[in-house]
């Protein structure tokens, strides 16, 4: 479902792919190649949420973001890099997230935090509001914390990912 609110359509680029049983709603943009997979939620009702090209938001994953308040002056968007594979249900708050990441399923990202590029989240880490991730390593647990370097095998799945997504994308729209 794309959906408008207050008069603002989410934006689609080019090949974008939205599976009829994901919410694209409000201010949203959604890049070339990217997509949006069964139960995905993407709420910009309060602010803005920018998916970059070949990103893809699998099965039950929540996006929203923070609202311009007394205690959150002129609100937090949400940003997603290019390249960047969002785990099922995971759920990510008006954070920052890098190009070629892969935030792992179940893991949670909340307000002003930072993920930079080429970062492995584990599945059900938790990264605390404003904590910022370096490139290059993985992190874990819940508060997450720095691992380990990333192999280099680990830093070309994440091309690989968002490519498998793209091609996984193109079948499903030329069913």
């Amino acid at each position: 479902m794309i959906r408008t609110y207050r008069g603002i359509a989410p934006t689609l680029g080019a090949g974008a792919y939205v599976d009829e049983q994901a919410a694209l709603i409000g201010d949203v943009t959604l890049g070339a190649d990217a997509s949006m997979w069964p139960m995905s939620v993407a709420r910009g009702d309060v602010n803005t949420i920018t998916i970059g090209a070949r990103s893809n938001i699998q099965d039950g994953a929540v996006l929203h973001v923070t609202h311009d308040g007394p205690y959150s002056k002129g609100g937090v968007p949400l940003v997603i890099g290019e390249e960047v594979t969002v785990g099922h249900l995971a759920m990510l708050h008006a954070c920052t997230i890098g190009n070629r990441v892969l935030i792992g399923m179940h893991a949670t990202v909340l307000d002003r935090a930072v993920i930079e590029d080429e970062v492995l989240l584990a599945a059900g880490s938790v990264v605390a509001p404003g904590k910022h991730l370096l490139s290059g390593f993985l992190y874990r647990g819940s508060p997450a914390v720095q691992a380990r370097p990333l192999s280099a095998a680990e830093r070309a799945f994440f091309q690989y990912s968002a490519e498998h997504y793209v091609r996984l994308k193109n079948h499903h729209q030329a069913s």
